[in-house]
C-alpha cells in the first residue's frame, strides 16, 4: 500500500479488492482520516447497487453520445462488466477501478435512485428534549470503520456554528461533524467516528463556544 496514496484506494476499499494487509493498512488511515470516512458513508451502499443493477443497463449507463468519449467515461463500461463476474481481479485492476466508480457514480445514481433511498436501520437511537422545546435525536450505525450518526434537531441555536462530538469509555472524544446554524433552528446532518459504538458513552451537542447545548449519554 505504500507505493500508493492512501486516498486512491477508498474505490477499491469499498468494492473489497483489497488484499488483506492492504484493508489492515486502510483501516488504520480510516482511524486517522475524516474526509475518507465520510466519503466512505456516503458511497457504503454502491457495492450492493452494483450488484443489483443487470451488466447491460450497468453499462447502458455509461455510454455517451459519439463525439464526447473521453477516456474517463470510456473506462466505467468496461470495469463494470469486470465487476459483473463478482469482481475477481488483479489488485492493479481494482486501482483502476476507483477512478471508474467515481466516473460512474452519477449514471447509476440516476438510475438506482429508489435502492440508494431505502433507508438503512440504525443500530441504536436516543433523543433528548428540553423544556425550551429542543429537540434532538441520533440515530447510531456500526461500521467496519467505527460509528456513523444520524442526527435529527430542531430548535437547536439559530447562529454560529454546531458540532457534534462523541466521547468514548476511556475519556477521550472526537469530532464527528460540524455545521452552521440555521435561521430555522433545524438540521438533518451525518456525521462519522472512528470510535465504535460499544465504546461510546455519550455524544455532545456543542455551540461555537464549544458550551454544551445537550448531551446524550450511551448505556
Amino acid at each position: 500500500m505504500s507505493a500508493f496514496d492512501p486516498h486512491q484506494l477508498l474505490g477499491a476499499y469499498l468494492l473489497g479488492g483489497l488484499d488483506a494487509v492492504d484493508r489492515a493498512a486502510f483501516d488504520s488511515h480510516l482511524q486517522q482520516c475524516a474526509d475518507c470516512r465520510e466519503q466512505l458513508a456516503g458511497l457504503e451502499k454502491l457495492p450492493v447497487v452494483l450488484d443489483a443493477l443487470p451488466v447491460p443497463d450497468a453499462v447502458a449507463l455509461t455510454v455517451v453520445s459519439a463525439g464526447t468519449v473521453s477516456p474517463q467515461t470510456a473506462a466505467p463500461a468496461r470495469l463494470l462488466s469486470k465487476l459483473a463476474r463478482r469482481r475477481r481481479t488483479s489488485r492493479r485492476r481494482w486501482a483502476a477501478l476507483t477512478a471508474a466508480v467515481a466516473a460512474a457514480c452519477l449514471a447509476l445514481g440516476i438510475a438506482a435512485g429508489p435502492l440508494l433511498a431505502r433507508p438503512a436501520q440504525p443500530d441504536a437511537t436516543y433523543s433528548v428534549q428540553s423544556g425550551a422545546g429542543l429537540q434532538f435525536s441520533i440515530d447510531l450505525a456500526r461500521k467496519t470503520w467505527g460509528t456513523e450518526l444520524a442526527v435529527n434537531g430542531s430548535s437547536l441555536p439559530r447562529d454560529g456554528t454546531l458540532s457534534l462530538w462523541v466521547r468514548d469509555r476511556g475519556g477521550g472524544e472526537d469530532r464527528a461533524c460540524a455545521w452552521s446554524a440555521t435561521p430555522s433552528g433545524r438540521v438533518k446532518v451525518t456525521g462519522a467516528t472512528p470510535i465504535q459504538l460499544g465504546s461510546i458513552s455519550s455524544v455532545e451537542l456543542r455551540d461555537g463556544s464549544q458550551h454544551a447545548v445537550a448531551v446524550i449519554t450511551v448505556p
